[in-house]
């Protein structure tokens, strides 16, 4: 019970607010409206049924994504009917994980009294979980804000408002104190923030610009994948609008933007119409989906696989409205080296393949 109070703002999930959060929820709490049940608000219900819990920190909790009804998200006003099946739902089991500051370098592209943006690098994990206990963007946070006497990294109305993935690089925001946290965690929720992704997709996307909408929820026979349900009736609502930037070939450069934020989003999506992610593994896109099998493009494609070994996806830019001065915040991240290069190398193929070069 401590242990929720301490956490129940804590890295707000981040599958709840961004398309790229990967682990798996875990139900803190479950409680069943009975048959007789009067009609009354779920932060009511919750607080009279948890002991030592505040009902303002119920509404936190439910204004971070934590609370949910029949396995639906809900507002702290929602109204319970009878049977309805109320939960706790958090982004992490019912343990406190401790989180060491650890000298590890930052590249912060904004920073004030608030918040702080920090330009992910691929391979680094967000959050201290399992198999991942140090090491992570939070220890590194935890360091960087050490001589702060008013950050405390273990502090859940502090911290990560989102998430992505640990192969996912670019842009995250973190709030320094509970008024940021909780009015950026707001403006993820309500999907009032801007994001662009860059991604190398395979295939040659056949419109210069689209729109994609399709529910996305997990795999029923696979709990680590996402998939599209276009029939509607299970998963969540998903959006997501692309452009294509630059086109190679056997491989397009897309910039996407984000309507709704579901877990894995881009990357389901852009599987979905046919256009996996170069290299995302996971999703299948680490073989070799468009091109030829003669030896020499096969290595090329192999060779590309190496400079970047991972899922080609990077977090570009990032809007939101500042929680103290109202003021928009529009930040942009460059491309780490690893999309760089492989982006130059399927630019230099196609100028050769159409004999410019």
């Amino acid at each position: 019970m401590d242990e929720w109070k301490e956490n129940i703002e804590e890295d707000n999930e981040n599958s709840f607010f961004t398309e790229e959060g990967e682990d798996e929820l875990y139900e803190h709490f479950n409680f069943v409206a009975d048959k007789g049940q009067s009609v009354m608000r779920v932060d009511k219900f919750l607080n009279d049924r948890i002991m030592g819990i505040s009902r303002n920190r119920i509404q936190q909790a439910a204004e971070a994504g934590y609370v949910w009804v029949n396995n639906r998200q809900v507002r702290s006003n929602y109204k319970i009917k009878p049977q309805d099946v109320v939960a706790i739902v958090m982004n992490h089991p019912r343990r406190e994980l401790e989180i060491i500051p650890e000298d590890i370098p930052l590249n912060i592209v904004y920073e004030d009294n608030d918040l702080v943006v920090v330009n992910k690098p691929p391979g680094l994990v967000v959050h201290p979980g399992h198999g991942n206990y140090t090491g992570t963007l939070l220890n590194a946070v935890a360091w960087h804000l050490k001589d702060d006497p008013h950050f405390d990294v273990r502090d859940p109305r502090l911290g990560l408002v989102h998430r992505i993935d640990k192969d996912t690089s670019g842009l995250l925001v973190l709030a320094k104190n509970p008024d940021a946290k909780t009015n950026l965690g707001s403006q993820f929720f309500n999907k009032t923030t801007q994001r662009t992704y860059w991604a190398l997709v395979w295939g040659n996307v056949k419109n210069d610009e689209g729109r994609i909408e399709g529910n996305i929820g997990r795999n029923p026979y696979d709990k680590l994948l996402m998939i599209v349900f276009p029939d509607g009736t299970m998963g969540k609502t998903a959006v997501t609008h692309y452009k294509v930037l630059e086109r190679f070939g056997y491989v397009t450069l897309v910039e996407c933007h984000l309507e709704t934020g579901r877990t894995h989003q881009i990357r389901v999506h852009m599987k979905y119409i046919g256009h996996t992610l170069f290299n995302d593994e996971r999703y299948g896109g680490s073989e070799i989906l468009r091109g030829n099998h003669h030896a020499k493009y096969m290595q090329f494609v192999r060779n590309c696989f190496e400079i970047c070994p991972r899922q080609a996806l990077h977090a570009k830019t990032l809007g939101f409205i500042h929680p103290k001065t109202g003021q928009e915040i529009f930040v942009e991240s460059s491309l780490p080296d690893d999309m760089n290069q492989l982006i130059e190398k399927w630019r230099n193929l196609s100028l050769i393949t159409n004999g410019i070069l």
